[in-house]
């Protein structure tokens, strides 16, 4: 739904083939040699603690065999030479050892919003297929040392559970599934989608909502926040170039995919034009200050750029700002 005085996104839509280089390759079509050789140099950074019961790659909650040094208590019979806390010991005159804390697994869930506003592209691809692609590449990112990755896919006002189950087979699996799902009418409850993550509770992890978030800010807003007290929290945020401005390009005939209403619209009238945009902004920003107060790490990606390299710079600058002492 677009706010107030902002036009109606329409079935306009090019999909792009082989005669069409000038506008770049179909996501159809896209090299997997190399995204998958991209991906395979990148980890998301897990930041907050995980309660996994698995061995795994990331720190864990609980005290148990690993590399991450926890606290110190005093020796026993028994307890492992190497571990002696060697500072502590000298303070106190009193032999300590230092515990260290389990490297768990981690398990990642997306939210992957397939509502009939993403059925629309005017650049390289569909909004659609980029939302695939992005939850393709976060599973990439994540299912490898026992990982688990999970989903639900929201489409029209139907949502669906695909349980998470740990390997890269069942995750191909998870992408072959979302990559079906039929485009349904009517409009999606992007907080109803979210919420599913919600409950039951689940254990400390990764959580990604991928969508073009749409809808009234007020309608996922508090589910979002929720979700980001538990887990790490990333958004991913997709987007056609034009829901930011209009070209101009005579009379154009929308149509809102969601609920059928057509909107004839005059693009040649340049003050039109600039007011499509300043509300366009003005929508972007509400949704950017939104996913903010929810803690989440904000990845856009356009149909119109190369979302590969966008997730790369996205991972490098993630990686900037925790070497520098911060977490987004």
């Amino acid at each position: 739904m677009s706010p107030p005085g902002l036009p109606v996104f329409g079935r306009l839509r090019r999909r792009p083939g082989p005669a069409d280089p000038a506008q770049g390759t179909p996501l159809s079509t896209v090299d997997t040699a190399r995204s998958e050789l991209v991906l395979s140099k990148l980890q998301l950074l897990i930041n907050r603690k995980l309660d996994g019961l698995l061995q795994g790659d990331y720190l864990g909650l609980l005290p148990g065999p690993g590399t991450e040094a926890g606290e110190s208590r005093e020796y026993r019979p028994g307890d492992d030479v190497r571990r002696m806390d060697w500072p502590v010991t000298a303070r106190t005159q009193v032999p300590h050892v230092r515990q260290t804390v389990a490297d768990r697994e981690l398990e990642t869930w997306l939210a992957v919003d397939l509502s009939a506003s993403l059925d629309f592209g005017t650049a390289r691809c569909l909004k659609r297929d980029l939302a695939v692609a992005a939850a393709a590449a976060m599973a990439h990112l994540t299912v490898r040392g026992g990982n688990r990755i999970g989903a639900v896919v929201g489409t029209g006002q139907v949502a669906h559970r695909l349980p998470a189950r740990p390997g890269r087979k069942e995750a191909q699996g998870l992408l072959r599934a979302i990559a079906a799902t039929p485009v349904r009418p009517g409009r999606a409850d992007l907080g109803v989608l979210v919420d599913m993550l919600n409950r039951p509770p689940r254990r400390r992890g990764l959580a990604v909502v991928i969508s073009d978030f749409l809808g009234p800010v007020e309608q996922w807003d508090r589910p979002l926040r929720k979700l980001g007290v538990r887990h790490d929290l990333l958004a991913v945020e997709v987007v056609d170039p034009r829901e930011l401005e209009l070209p101009d390009a005579g009379v154009m005939v929308f149509v809102d995919p969601e609920s059928g209403a057509t909107h004839e619209v005059q693009t040649a009238d340049a003050k039109l034009r600039e007011r499509y945009a300043a509300a366009a902004a003005a929508q972007r920003s509400a949704i950017a200050a939104a996913l903010r107060g929810a803690g989440a790490a904000h990845l856009r990606l356009r149909t119109d750029s190369d979302w590969l390299l966008d997730i790369v710079r996205f991972v490098a600058a993630q990686r900037h700002a925790r070497t520098r002492g911060t977490t987004r």
